[in-house]
């Protein structure tokens, strides 16, 4: 079954919630809070294990849960912290949120690893809200919650070079031929449904990898048959070597063929179209001499003039492949760019949703301070690290989005007054 896709979820650790509790030991009759803190859940990480090619590992398992931490205990016991799950896919493999669509990581070149979701950080016990003026707190933050996401996988292969044409012409047997890799090949169409890489060495140490992408056929731009799932394959790459039946065994115009192809290449992305192509000229220990009009010069005819040159080929006896392989070599060796990586579009660290639950802005005149309360602040308070410059600037960009800071201003806050949260006091500067 071909599978280069898959739908799963994924969920990261909860963080274990910090204990309340206070020391009771003889001869400390009045012992101060000894909550201990809570564990930090498991982290989801990708990475990237280059003996894998296909998704088929996520057709049968769809859910992924990172370890969620423990709670803390007493006497200062902080919680064990929530085993990470790590996911093993293929290099080349797109990660996308499932309902926007939008790129979260591309896992190739360097980002052979990448946390996709950080287990939630555990809670403060109540040992850390002690003051002068409160001396037995009976509050522990609550650890992080869990993060959780639906994603789409999508594999594009990587590879310097892509073999194209119709089912049937002899791209497995050519790549079988020139590199390590061992596809299967048999006499009918789709034999090949996914795509084989292997390694071409040349004498002069310039070599590439190749991809025989699967037979394309009319209408795959369109997704017919197994389009879509082909011409992905192809993006990456930065040269294509389009293979055609010269002899037509089955009966095909190999002239034809290139057109049809290239057309769904255009259909599917323009850019493509656009790459460097060479033609190779298949089976031509197939063709019989006196039997009419040379097809090799017919196809040289019809494409040399447009700059796409043609190499007669036989995949089976080797005949021609040198020609063809160094000739490919040297258009790589002109091409300077980096192979195709795919921007991230998403953060799930900032663009998941935290919730829309109620919170409230109140003056407590008795105190002379700001308190802002409610399940959204307290589960923001679980999400971020305020001790660090970038956390606390995420959280005052939080209370900015949320209209909280307004509030105050309605409420007639000025500089220096404070702001209390959670056993958490601020001095507020606009």
């Amino acid at each position: 079954m071909f599978a280069d896709r898959a739908k799963i979820y994924v969920r990261s650790g909860k963080g274990g919630d910090g204990h309340v509790s206070f020391r009771r030991e003889k001869y400390v009759p009045n012992g101060g809070p000894d909550g201990g803190d809570g564990g930090t859940g498991g982290s989801v990480i990708f990475e990237v294990d280059k003996g894998l090619n296909t998704l088929t590992d996520f057709r049968h398992i769809r859910k992924y849960c990172a370890q969620d931490g423990e709670d803390g205990g007493n006497k200062n016991c902080r919680g064990k912290n929530g085993e990470d799950i790590i996911i093993k896919v293929p290099e080349g493999t797109v990660i996308k949120e499932f309902e926007s669509g939008k790129i979260i990581a591309d896992m190739s070149g360097d980002n052979s690893r990448f946390v996709i979701l950080k287990g939630g950080r555990g809670g403060n016990g109540n040992q850390h809200y002690a003051t002068a003026t409160m001396q037995a707190p009976k509050y522990a933050q609550p650890g992080q919650p869990a993060k959780e996401l639906d994603l789409f996988l999508e594999l594009k292969v990587i590879a310097d070079v892509g073999l194209v044409g119709f089912p049937n012409v002899g791209k497995s047997t050519l790549l079988a031929h020139v590199t390590n890799a061992k596809p299967k090949i048999a006499n009918y169409h789709f034999t090949t449904l996914n795509p084989n890489l292997g390694v071409v060495d040349l004498d002069n140490g310039k070599g590439f990898v190749m991809a025989d992408i699967p037979g394309l056929i009319e209408g795959a731009s369109q997704g017919v048959g197994l389009g879509h799932e082909f011409l992905r394959h192809i993006e990456r790459t930065k040269v294509l070597i389009h293979l055609v039946d010269a002899a037509s065994t089955e009966g095909r115009n190999p002239i034809e063929d290139i057109y049809a192809i290239n057309k769904e290449l255009e259909e599917y992305n323009e850019k493509i179209a656009q790459r460097p192509q060479v033609i190779a000229a298949n089976k031509i220990d197939a063709i019989y001499p006196g039997a009419g009009e040379d097809p090799i010069q017919k196809i040289r005819d019809e494409f040399e003039p447009k700059g796409i040159k043609v190499f007669p080929i036989s995949a089976v006896s080797g005949q021609g492949l040198n020609e063809l392989l160094y000739y490919v070599s040297d258009l790589l060796s002109q091409i300077d760019e980096p192979p195709t990586i795919f921007e991230p579009e998403f953060n799930p660290e900032e663009d998941i949703v935290t919730g829309t639950e109620p919170y409230t802005v109140e003056y407590d005149e008795k105190n002379n301070e700001y308190v802002i309360e409610g399940p959204r602040i307290e589960k923001m308070l679980g999400y971020t690290n305020i001790d660090s410059e970038k956390g606390f600037i995420f959280f005052q960009k939080f209370l900015k989005d949320n209209g909280i800071l307004d509030e105050l201003e309605a409420l007639g806050i000025n500089d220096g007054d404070t702001v209390r949260m959670y056993g958490l006091s601020f001095d507020y500067y606009k």
